[in-house]
Protein backbone atom coordinates (compact mmCIF):
# COMPACT_ATOMS: atom_id res chain seq x y z
CA UNK A 1 0.00 0.00 0.00
CA UNK A 2 1.26 3.48 -0.82
CA UNK A 3 -1.25 5.66 1.04
CA UNK A 4 -2.48 4.78 4.49
CA UNK A 5 -6.18 4.88 5.33
CA UNK A 6 -7.27 7.55 7.79
CA UNK A 7 -8.70 6.05 10.97
CA UNK A 8 -10.81 7.48 13.77
CA UNK A 9 -11.01 6.02 17.27
CA UNK A 10 -14.37 6.72 18.89
CA UNK A 11 -14.00 6.13 22.62
CA UNK A 12 -10.27 6.69 22.35
CA UNK A 13 -9.61 7.67 25.98
CA UNK A 14 -10.70 4.41 27.68
CA UNK A 15 -8.50 1.35 28.15
CA UNK A 16 -9.49 -0.32 24.86
CA UNK A 17 -9.26 3.01 23.06
CA UNK A 18 -5.76 3.45 24.44
CA UNK A 19 -4.86 -0.01 23.18
CA UNK A 20 -6.11 1.00 19.70
CA UNK A 21 -3.89 4.09 19.84
CA UNK A 22 -0.91 1.95 20.83
CA UNK A 23 -1.50 -0.76 18.20
CA UNK A 24 -2.07 1.69 15.35
CA UNK A 25 1.16 3.59 16.02
CA UNK A 26 3.35 2.84 12.98
CA UNK A 27 0.71 0.54 11.47
CA UNK A 28 1.62 -0.15 7.83
CA UNK A 29 -1.93 0.34 6.48
CA UNK A 30 -3.70 2.71 8.89
CA UNK A 31 -3.00 6.14 10.36
CA UNK A 32 -4.92 7.69 13.27
CA UNK A 33 -6.20 11.09 12.17
CA UNK A 34 -9.11 11.59 14.60
CA UNK A 35 -9.87 10.61 18.20
CA UNK A 36 -13.30 11.18 19.70
CA UNK A 37 -14.64 10.75 23.21
CA UNK A 38 -17.20 12.25 25.56
CA UNK A 39 -17.97 15.98 25.56
CA UNK A 40 -15.88 16.36 28.75
CA UNK A 41 -12.73 15.34 26.85
CA UNK A 42 -13.51 17.23 23.65
CA UNK A 43 -11.27 20.19 22.93
CA UNK A 44 -8.30 18.84 24.89
CA UNK A 45 -5.26 17.29 23.28
CA UNK A 46 -5.16 13.51 23.54
CA UNK A 47 -2.26 13.76 25.97
CA UNK A 48 -4.27 16.12 28.19
CA UNK A 49 -7.38 13.95 28.01
CA UNK A 50 -5.62 10.82 29.30
CA UNK A 51 -3.41 12.62 31.81
CA UNK A 52 -3.33 10.43 34.92
CA UNK A 53 -5.51 7.83 33.14
CA UNK A 54 -3.03 6.17 30.76
CA UNK A 55 -3.33 2.51 31.75
CA UNK A 56 -0.88 0.77 29.42
CA UNK A 57 2.80 0.00 29.70
CA UNK A 58 4.88 2.28 27.52
CA UNK A 59 4.35 5.96 26.77
CA UNK A 60 1.59 7.62 24.78
CA UNK A 61 2.64 7.47 21.10
CA UNK A 62 4.10 10.78 19.95
CA UNK A 63 1.98 10.85 16.78
CA UNK A 64 -1.29 11.24 18.71
CA UNK A 65 -0.28 13.37 21.71
CA UNK A 66 -1.33 16.64 20.09
CA UNK A 67 -4.45 15.41 18.28
CA UNK A 68 -7.37 17.48 19.60
CA UNK A 69 -10.09 15.17 20.88
CA UNK A 70 -13.47 15.54 19.17
CA UNK A 71 -16.96 15.07 20.60
CA UNK A 72 -18.03 11.54 19.60
CA UNK A 73 -21.66 12.65 19.32
CA UNK A 74 -20.74 15.07 16.50
CA UNK A 75 -20.83 12.27 13.97
CA UNK A 76 -20.43 14.26 10.75
CA UNK A 77 -17.45 16.19 12.10
CA UNK A 78 -15.60 12.98 12.99
CA UNK A 79 -16.69 11.05 9.87
CA UNK A 80 -15.48 13.80 7.53
CA UNK A 81 -11.91 13.31 8.74
CA UNK A 82 -11.62 9.53 8.37
CA UNK A 83 -12.04 6.58 6.02
CA UNK A 84 -13.35 4.33 8.82
CA UNK A 85 -13.59 4.20 12.61
CA UNK A 86 -12.95 1.86 15.49
CA UNK A 87 -15.60 2.19 18.19
CA UNK A 88 -14.97 1.39 21.87
CA UNK A 89 -17.37 3.56 23.86
CA UNK A 90 -18.80 3.13 27.35
CA UNK A 91 -22.51 3.88 26.94
CA UNK A 92 -25.90 2.21 27.24
CA UNK A 93 -26.61 -0.46 24.64
CA UNK A 94 -29.32 1.49 22.80
CA UNK A 95 -27.12 4.58 22.68
CA UNK A 96 -24.20 2.60 21.26
CA UNK A 97 -26.44 1.02 18.62
CA UNK A 98 -27.74 4.43 17.56
CA UNK A 99 -24.25 5.99 17.51
CA UNK A 100 -22.70 3.22 15.43
CA UNK A 101 -25.57 3.28 12.94
CA UNK A 102 -25.27 7.06 12.67
CA UNK A 103 -21.60 6.72 11.71
CA UNK A 104 -22.37 3.92 9.23
CA UNK A 105 -25.07 6.03 7.57
CA UNK A 106 -22.47 8.71 6.78
CA UNK A 107 -20.79 6.12 4.57
CA UNK A 108 -18.16 5.36 7.21
CA UNK A 109 -17.36 1.71 8.03
CA UNK A 110 -17.47 0.95 11.76
CA UNK A 111 -15.35 -1.78 13.35
CA UNK A 112 -16.79 -2.14 16.82
CA UNK A 113 -15.34 -3.49 20.03
CA UNK A 114 -18.73 -3.05 21.72
CA UNK A 115 -21.29 -5.78 22.39
CA UNK A 116 -24.36 -3.72 21.42
CA UNK A 117 -24.68 -4.99 17.84
CA UNK A 118 -23.41 -8.56 18.29
CA UNK A 119 -26.90 -9.98 17.78
CA UNK A 120 -28.17 -7.60 15.09
CA UNK A 121 -29.06 -10.15 12.37
CA UNK A 122 -27.30 -8.46 9.44
CA UNK A 123 -24.17 -7.34 11.32
CA UNK A 124 -21.26 -9.79 11.15
CA UNK A 125 -19.54 -10.75 14.42
CA UNK A 126 -16.16 -12.00 13.31
CA UNK A 127 -13.08 -13.88 14.42
CA UNK A 128 -11.17 -13.45 11.14
CA UNK A 129 -9.60 -16.94 11.15
CA UNK A 130 -12.96 -18.59 11.79
CA UNK A 131 -15.93 -16.97 10.04
CA UNK A 132 -14.77 -14.44 7.41
CA UNK A 133 -17.65 -15.62 5.21
CA UNK A 134 -20.10 -13.79 7.47
CA UNK A 135 -18.89 -10.52 5.95
CA UNK A 136 -21.22 -11.32 3.03
CA UNK A 137 -24.17 -9.93 5.05
CA UNK A 138 -22.67 -6.45 4.77
CA UNK A 139 -24.41 -5.97 1.41
CA UNK A 140 -27.84 -6.49 3.00
CA UNK A 141 -26.91 -4.31 5.98
CA UNK A 142 -25.88 -1.47 3.69
CA UNK A 143 -29.21 -1.68 1.90
CA UNK A 144 -31.06 -1.49 5.25
CA UNK A 145 -29.00 1.50 6.38
CA UNK A 146 -29.27 3.26 3.06
CA UNK A 147 -25.55 3.54 2.34
CA UNK A 148 -23.29 2.17 -0.37
CA UNK A 149 -20.08 2.28 1.67
CA UNK A 150 -20.90 2.39 5.40
CA UNK A 151 -21.55 -0.65 7.58
CA UNK A 152 -20.86 -2.11 11.04
CA UNK A 153 -18.78 -5.18 11.83
CA UNK A 154 -18.21 -6.32 15.41
CA UNK A 155 -15.70 -8.30 17.43
CA UNK A 156 -17.03 -11.02 19.75
CA UNK A 157 -16.56 -11.35 23.49
CA UNK A 158 -12.96 -11.53 24.68
CA UNK A 159 -13.37 -14.64 26.83
CA UNK A 160 -14.48 -16.97 24.02
CA UNK A 161 -11.23 -16.43 22.11
CA UNK A 162 -9.43 -18.57 24.68
CA UNK A 163 -11.28 -21.74 23.63
CA UNK A 164 -13.39 -21.24 20.48
CA UNK A 165 -10.41 -21.33 18.06
CA UNK A 166 -9.24 -24.65 19.51
CA UNK A 167 -12.76 -26.08 19.17
CA UNK A 168 -13.23 -24.62 15.69
CA UNK A 169 -10.22 -26.51 14.39
CA UNK A 170 -12.02 -29.71 15.48
CA UNK A 171 -15.48 -29.06 14.00
CA UNK A 172 -15.10 -31.98 11.56
CA UNK A 173 -15.34 -34.28 14.59
CA UNK A 174 -18.67 -32.65 15.55
CA UNK A 175 -18.33 -31.51 19.17
CA UNK A 176 -21.69 -32.01 20.91
CA UNK A 177 -21.12 -30.78 24.48
CA UNK A 178 -18.67 -28.25 25.91
CA UNK A 179 -18.04 -27.21 29.51
CA UNK A 180 -15.75 -24.19 29.85
CA UNK A 181 -14.63 -22.22 32.88
CA UNK A 182 -12.81 -18.96 32.15
CA UNK A 183 -10.40 -17.25 34.52
CA UNK A 184 -10.48 -13.64 33.37
CA UNK A 185 -8.05 -10.76 33.83
CA UNK A 186 -9.07 -7.47 35.41
CA UNK A 187 -8.23 -5.49 32.27
CA UNK A 188 -11.34 -7.11 30.81
CA UNK A 189 -13.25 -4.78 33.11
CA UNK A 190 -11.12 -1.82 31.98
CA UNK A 191 -9.20 -1.88 35.27
CA UNK A 192 -5.70 -2.26 36.58
CA UNK A 193 -4.62 -3.00 40.16
CA UNK A 194 -4.38 0.70 41.01
CA UNK A 195 -8.03 1.15 40.01
CA UNK A 196 -9.18 -2.07 41.64
CA UNK A 197 -7.15 -2.88 44.77
CA UNK A 198 -9.95 -5.19 45.97
CA UNK A 199 -8.80 -7.71 43.36
CA UNK A 200 -5.42 -8.22 45.01
CA UNK A 201 -5.34 -11.62 46.72
CA UNK A 202 -8.92 -12.22 45.61
CA UNK A 203 -11.13 -14.16 43.18
CA UNK A 204 -14.64 -13.05 42.28
CA UNK A 205 -16.84 -15.90 40.97
CA UNK A 206 -19.15 -13.67 38.92
CA UNK A 207 -18.84 -11.37 35.91
CA UNK A 208 -22.16 -9.83 34.94
CA UNK A 209 -23.55 -11.07 31.62
CA UNK A 210 -20.38 -12.95 30.76
CA UNK A 211 -21.64 -16.51 30.98
CA UNK A 212 -24.53 -15.92 28.59
CA UNK A 213 -22.14 -14.32 26.08
CA UNK A 214 -19.66 -17.18 26.46
CA UNK A 215 -22.34 -19.79 25.86
CA UNK A 216 -24.20 -18.12 22.98
CA UNK A 217 -21.71 -16.09 20.95
CA UNK A 218 -19.74 -19.15 19.71
CA UNK A 219 -22.98 -20.45 18.18
CA UNK A 220 -23.43 -17.23 16.23
CA UNK A 221 -19.83 -17.41 15.00
CA UNK A 222 -20.49 -20.98 13.85
CA UNK A 223 -23.85 -19.98 12.37
CA UNK A 224 -24.83 -19.62 8.72
CA UNK A 225 -26.30 -16.90 6.52
CA UNK A 226 -29.98 -17.46 5.74
CA UNK A 227 -32.03 -14.83 3.89
CA UNK A 228 -29.36 -12.17 4.45
CA UNK A 229 -29.25 -12.79 8.19
CA UNK A 230 -26.88 -14.76 10.40
CA UNK A 231 -28.67 -17.68 12.05
CA UNK A 232 -26.80 -19.24 14.98
CA UNK A 233 -25.75 -22.90 15.01
CA UNK A 234 -27.69 -25.34 17.16
CA UNK A 235 -24.65 -27.28 18.41
CA UNK A 236 -22.56 -27.84 20.40
CA UNK A 237 -24.34 -27.31 23.69
CA UNK A 238 -22.09 -25.01 25.76
CA UNK A 239 -22.18 -24.24 29.48
CA UNK A 240 -19.70 -21.92 31.17
CA UNK A 241 -18.59 -20.32 34.41
CA UNK A 242 -16.72 -17.01 34.22
CA UNK A 243 -14.48 -15.97 37.10
CA UNK A 244 -12.45 -12.81 37.72
CA UNK A 245 -8.91 -13.52 38.92
CA UNK A 246 -6.06 -11.26 40.11
CA UNK A 247 -4.25 -11.14 36.77
CA UNK A 248 -3.70 -7.96 34.75
CA UNK A 249 -4.00 -9.40 31.21
CA UNK A 250 -4.94 -12.78 29.76
CA UNK A 251 -8.04 -14.96 29.87
CA UNK A 252 -7.44 -18.65 30.59
CA UNK A 253 -10.05 -21.37 30.02
CA UNK A 254 -10.39 -24.94 31.20
CA UNK A 255 -12.44 -26.91 28.68
CA UNK A 256 -14.18 -30.28 28.58
CA UNK A 257 -15.55 -31.49 25.24
CA UNK A 258 -17.52 -34.44 23.91
CA UNK A 259 -17.58 -35.38 20.21
CA UNK A 260 -19.96 -37.25 17.95
CA UNK A 261 -16.89 -38.70 16.22
CA UNK A 262 -14.16 -38.92 18.83
CA UNK A 263 -10.73 -38.05 17.38
CA UNK A 264 -7.41 -39.38 18.59
CA UNK A 265 -5.12 -37.10 20.54
CA UNK A 266 -2.74 -37.11 17.59
CA UNK A 267 -5.52 -35.96 15.25
CA UNK A 268 -6.41 -33.07 17.57
CA UNK A 269 -2.81 -31.91 17.87
CA UNK A 270 -2.35 -32.16 14.11
CA UNK A 271 -5.45 -29.99 13.48
CA UNK A 272 -4.27 -27.38 15.97
CA UNK A 273 -0.77 -27.25 14.48
CA UNK A 274 -1.91 -26.96 10.87
CA UNK A 275 -4.93 -24.69 11.27
CA UNK A 276 -4.75 -21.52 9.21
CA UNK A 277 -7.43 -19.00 8.36
CA UNK A 278 -7.95 -16.19 5.89
CA UNK A 279 -5.61 -13.77 7.77
CA UNK A 280 -2.73 -16.24 7.44
CA UNK A 281 -3.51 -16.79 3.73
CA UNK A 282 -3.51 -13.03 3.15
CA UNK A 283 -0.50 -12.44 5.43
CA UNK A 284 -2.32 -9.59 7.17
CA UNK A 285 -0.07 -7.31 9.28
CA UNK A 286 -1.58 -8.26 12.66
CA UNK A 287 -2.15 -11.94 11.91
CA UNK A 288 -0.23 -14.50 13.98
CA UNK A 289 1.93 -16.78 11.87
CA UNK A 290 0.96 -19.71 14.09
CA UNK A 291 -2.69 -19.28 15.10
CA UNK A 292 -2.80 -22.06 17.74
CA UNK A 293 0.33 -23.03 19.69
CA UNK A 294 0.28 -26.21 21.77
CA UNK A 295 2.53 -26.59 24.81
CA UNK A 296 3.68 -30.10 25.74
CA UNK A 297 4.73 -29.01 29.26
CA UNK A 298 2.20 -29.97 31.93
CA UNK A 299 2.29 -26.51 33.52
CA UNK A 300 1.64 -24.51 30.32
CA UNK A 301 0.16 -22.34 29.00
CA UNK A 302 0.59 -19.90 31.86
CA UNK A 303 -1.10 -16.53 31.72
CA UNK A 304 1.98 -14.43 32.54
CA UNK A 305 4.38 -16.43 30.37
CA UNK A 306 2.24 -17.07 27.31
CA UNK A 307 -0.40 -14.35 26.85
CA UNK A 308 1.93 -12.36 24.57
CA UNK A 309 2.59 -15.19 22.13
CA UNK A 310 2.58 -13.96 18.52
CA UNK A 311 2.46 -10.33 19.77
CA UNK A 312 -0.62 -11.21 21.83
CA UNK A 313 -2.55 -12.35 18.74
CA UNK A 314 -1.95 -16.09 19.03
CA UNK A 315 -4.00 -18.67 20.91
CA UNK A 316 -2.29 -21.10 23.28
CA UNK A 317 -3.42 -24.57 24.33
CA UNK A 318 -2.09 -27.25 26.63
CA UNK A 319 -2.86 -30.19 28.92
CA UNK A 320 -4.85 -32.09 26.29
CA UNK A 321 -5.86 -35.45 27.71
CA UNK A 322 -8.74 -37.89 27.75
CA UNK A 323 -11.38 -37.39 30.43
CA UNK A 324 -13.36 -39.88 32.51
CA UNK A 325 -16.73 -38.22 31.74
CA UNK A 326 -16.17 -36.24 28.53
CA UNK A 327 -13.97 -37.30 25.63
CA UNK A 328 -11.19 -34.75 26.21
CA UNK A 329 -10.16 -31.82 28.36
CA UNK A 330 -7.63 -29.07 27.72
CA UNK A 331 -6.56 -25.57 28.74
CA UNK A 332 -6.70 -22.52 26.44
CA UNK A 333 -5.32 -18.99 26.75
CA UNK A 334 -5.69 -15.70 24.88
CA UNK A 335 -4.67 -12.09 25.50
CA UNK A 336 -7.93 -10.32 26.27
CA UNK A 337 -7.05 -6.76 25.25
CA UNK A 338 -4.97 -7.74 22.21
CA UNK A 339 -6.55 -10.74 20.47
CA UNK A 340 -9.70 -10.33 22.54
CA UNK A 341 -10.30 -6.60 22.07
CA UNK A 342 -8.39 -3.93 20.15
CA UNK A 343 -6.00 -6.30 18.36
CA UNK A 344 -8.85 -8.50 17.20
CA UNK A 345 -10.68 -5.44 15.88
CA UNK A 346 -7.57 -4.23 14.04
CA UNK A 347 -7.27 -7.67 12.43
CA UNK A 348 -10.93 -7.46 11.35
CA UNK A 349 -10.22 -4.05 9.78
CA UNK A 350 -7.21 -5.48 7.94
CA UNK A 351 -9.37 -8.30 6.61
CA UNK A 352 -12.08 -5.83 5.55
CA UNK A 353 -9.48 -3.71 3.75
CA UNK A 354 -7.91 -6.73 2.03
CA UNK A 355 -11.33 -7.99 0.89
CA UNK A 356 -12.38 -4.57 -0.45
CA UNK A 357 -14.99 -3.63 2.17
CA UNK A 358 -13.00 -0.63 3.47
CA UNK A 359 -11.58 1.84 0.97
CA UNK A 360 -10.37 5.41 0.95
CA UNK A 361 -13.23 7.89 0.76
Amino acid sequence: MTKKLNVGIVGGTGMVGQRFVQLLDQHPWFSVTAIAASASSAGKTYEESVQGRWKLQGPIPEAVKNIVVLDASKVEEVANQVDFIFCAVDMKKADIQALEEAYAKTGTPVVSNNSAHRWTPDIPMVIPEINPGHLAVVAAQRKRLGTSTGFIAVKPNCSIQSYVPALHALLDFKPTKVVASTYQAISGAGKNFTDWPEMLDNVIPYIGGEEEKSEQEPLRIWGSIVNNEIVKASAPLITTQCIRVPVLDGHLATVFVEFEKKPSKEEILDRWLKYKGRPQELNLPSAPKQFITYFEEENRPQTKLDRDIERGMGISAGRLREDSIYDYKFVGLSHNTLRGAAGGAVLIAELLKAEGYIQAK
